[in-house]
């Protein structure tokens, strides 16, 4: 089965848990807290290592979380590391996050420039992003800057991707003129 199968499966379980006791925030906190946990190195070596067994495992989560996460996130940890699953604690919590954002109709928007936006232009692309069919109207906007997009931008969300940075109409170009090589030369000549 793969790992994405797996992490939705168990994701979904706790959101239908957490819906269903009422406590889809606090979880949703708790969730959040655990995929910052994930990113340390360390902590997620030792959840993937086959070395380390799954009691000794337990005892460490027991002793970062217990007292500070709610009693239903305890018993979700407790059932993934009885399961031997605690490996995939990175892709349960992206996918628990991708289902409340569905949930409460939240669109997930990454915008890649080679400058830093100013604070109209992000208020200009939301209003436009708010009004297309393709998201939800509850837009929450990440930006990055990477200036080797030469100018342009990238926008991404759900699975789709517009790219109109400079860099990739270059790549186009490039690879345009490397396909017709030969139809090049028999025009110049």
């Amino acid at each position: 089965m793969s790992v994405t199968r797996i992490a939705t499966r168990y994701a979904k379980s706790l959101v239908d848990l957490a819906i269903e006791q009422n406590k889809l925030d606090k979880i949703k906190e708790d969730v959040q807290a655990f995929e910052k946990a994930t990113q340390q190195r360390d902590f997620q070596l030792l959840m993937k290592s086959p070395i380390v067994k799954g009691g000794k495992k337990w005892t460490i989560i027991q002793k970062i979380f217990d007292g500070k996460f709610d009693p239903l996130t305890m018993a979700f940890l407790k059932i993934l590391v009885d399961k031997g699953r605690e490996g995939y604690l990175p892709e349960v919590a992206k996918e628990f996050n991708d289902l409340v954002k569905t949930r409460n109709e939240i669109s997930s928007i990454k915008i890649t420039t080679a400058k830093k936006l100013s604070d109209a232009a992000i208020a200009s692309i939301k209003g436009k992003l708010e009004n297309s069919i393709d998201t939800y109207k509850n837009i929450e906007i990440e930006t990055e800057v990477q200036p080797d997009l030469i100018g342009g931008f990238v926008i991404e969300f759900d699975d789709k991707l517009y790219d109109t940075s400079v860099k990739h109409k270059l790549a186009l170009l490039r690879k345009e003129f490397k396909d017709n090589l030969y139809k090049s030369m028999i025009i110049a000549e």
